[in-house]
């Protein structure tokens, strides 16, 4: 039995068959931000909406449509759920050995201004980590540090997801604009190009933006040449790098810059005042008046690198894991002829599992005509999770911890992120089925009707493949060509479109259900993932928008000068 895939399958028109595929949507949109649902509860009920509507709808088979959900069930343990795991794994580790309060005592001796620890955490150590690995672990890590330093959890994953927004089209190597490059048969160097006329004004914007978010227009005024400072190394690296080296290094070279640049700035500029939080006042006094010992306490060059060590060592992991000759041994898909490449392509091969989905593989037919495969892709040495678990096995030497605290935190951390777990495993089931079913290609159909005002729509198409799939790469995958073909049949440069989704795919990464489950079992808001949704929505909304209006921008003859 195979399952042809029918945009219109709601009495053969296009409009309605799309507003039942929005349902899904729509109702996760309302049970986490009216109902205030807890996140896995809105997750499996989305998901089971879902497959009532690919079943009764799209008439796809019951059994190929709850199969295509374990096939997203799986891939939300593995690869997404294990990077969480093992980078809350990694944070608890640093915490019970203290040297997590070596490294608050390090930045906040760097600055204890809440809006410049926000700039170099959260947006520049952020970026380099979404550059070097991606699937959640800049906001796992970051939000995690944050937390540590102080911030309430909420703000703390809030702002990390918005941080996120500049530096995804690049994220993991370059992967999203690599990806595309295939199904549209248009250069990723050209795509990179594009993307890197586009984002770079919002990573010019988002550090005030965060700033603003965190304590409002005058005091982001305050810190204004910080900002500056972070915001255009960041953009004029991004700019540079994706014009002239292409898609794979703009996220690391722009937040090692930026990183560096507001590190030095700070040593010899500081803000008038120190801004904390409100509920952080009194406190602050308190603590200033009784000389707490942590303000007392100097620690020395070696031991501030000790405690960084782990977080240094994740990153080496993760740099190392994110090369693609290396990535391609590590999943056991490398044919070179190094010796030590060879013997890990070996190991590698051994720990990738690949089984087909059953009923499913090969059993749905797309619009081209084609079987879509369809495989549980276990890559258990390839994943990024495995690298920072190596990173925790080493820092257990670091940091002088016995093995049975090891394994016991780590066993800690799995029962404190089951539910999350379940969270992303029901998304991301979610996100497969609307794939599966057709239905998220007949939202991306009728987006595409929008006629002279698609280059406005465009982003929005790919904020909404991002969404639903939680990935920039999976919606580039989704709909990219669509965007190559739309855009040609209305006289819009194929390339612009492509690169829009991309771009418009960035903003919505802060509420894709994935990544508000992900940040908020880094930061232990398990069950709060409607306070974050809430909180994260309307800059979501206001950021595509902005990119939504400099792609009509730029497919006019105000600004059609910027497309390569």
């Amino acid at each position: 039995m195979t399952f042809t895939q029918n945009f219109t399958a709601v009495q053969d028109n296009l409009a309605l068959s799309a507003l039942v595929a929005l349902i899904p949507i729509l109702y996760f949109f309302w049970a986490l931000a009216v109902k205030r649902m807890k996140g896995y509860l809105a997750g499996l009920t989305t998901l089971l909406i879902a497959l009532v509507l690919a079943v009764v709808a799209f008439k796809m088979p019951a059994q190929m449509a709850v199969m295509s959900a374990t096939q997203g069930a799986v891939y939300g343990i593995l690869p997404i759920g294990w990077i969480i795991i093992t980078s809350v794994f990694l944070y608890k580790l640093t915490v019970k050995t203290g040297q997590f309060d070596i490294i608050r005592n390090s930045v906040v001796s760097l600055t204890e201004d809440r809006r410049l620890q926000a700039l170099l955490v959260a947006f520049s150590f952020g970026a380099f980590l979404e550059g070097a690995a991606g699937f959640g672990a800049p906001v796992a890590i970051s939000a995690a540090l944050l937390v540590g330093l102080g911030f309430n959890p909420l703000y703390a994953a809030g702002l990390c997801l918005i941080a996120n927004t500049a530096p995804v089209a690049f994220g993991a190597i370059g992967t999203p604009i690599i990806a595309v490059e295939g199904p549209t048969g248009v250069s990723a160097i050209e795509i990179s190009k594009m993307v890197g006329r586009q984002l770079p004004f919002l990573s010019l914007f988002i550090p005030f933006y965060l700033v603003v978010i965190m304590a409002g227009f005058k005091k982001a005024l305050e810190i204004m040449p910080a900002i500056l400072i972070t915001g255009i190394s960041f953009a004029v690296t991004q700019f540079l790098s994706s014009n002239f080296l292409g898609p794979e290094l703009p996220d690391i070279l722009s937040a090692l810059v930026s990183l560096f640049a507001l590190a030095i700035f700070l040593k010899f500029w500081k803000p008038k005042t120190i801004f904390r939080f409100s509920d952080e006042q009194e406190m602050a006094a308190a603590l200033t008046a009784k000389a707490p010992k942590y303000q007392q306490v100097k620690y020395t060059g070696g031991q501030i690198f000790k405690a960084w060590s782990p977080f240094l060592v994740l990153t080496s992991f993760i740099t190392i894991w994110g090369i693609p000759t290396i990535k391609l041994a590590l999943s056991g898909h490398y044919e070179g002829s190094n010796v030590i490449l060879k013997a890990v392509n070996s190991l590698g091969h051994a720990l990738t599992l690949l089984p087909e989905v059953p009923l499913l593989n090969n059993k749905v037919i797309n619009s081209a005509g084609a079987p879509v495969p369809a495989i549980y892709k276990l890559e258990i040495l390839g994943a990024a999770g495995t690298s920072v678990l190596l990173a925790a096995a080493v820092s257990k030497f670091i940091i002088k911890i016995s093995w049975k605290e090891w394994v016991a935190t780590f066993g800690e951390t799995l029962n404190e992120l089951k539910y999350p777990i379940i969270t992303i495993g029901s998304v991301v089931g979610f996100a497969y089925v609307t794939n599966a079913s057709g239905m998220s290609t007949t939202l991306g159909m009728a987006l595409a009707k929008t006629d002279v005002l698609f280059s406005f729509f465009s982003p929005i198409l790919g904020w909404l493949g991002v969404f639903i799939t939680g990935s920039d790469t999976s919606s580039n995958l989704l709909f990219g060509n669509m965007q190559k073909i739309t855009a040609q049949s209305l006289g819009m440069d194929p390339i612009l479109a492509i690169a829009a989704n991309s771009s418009g795919g960035v903003t919505g990464k802060m509420i894709s259900p994935q990544s508000i489950a992900v940040a908020c079992a880094a930061v232990g808001l398990a069950g709060k993932e409607a306070d974050l949704f809430r909180f994260t929505f309307k800059h979501s909304i206001v950021l595509v928008v902005l990119i939504g209006i400099l792609t009509f921008l730029q497919n006019s003859s105000l600004l059609n000068w910027m497309v390569p």
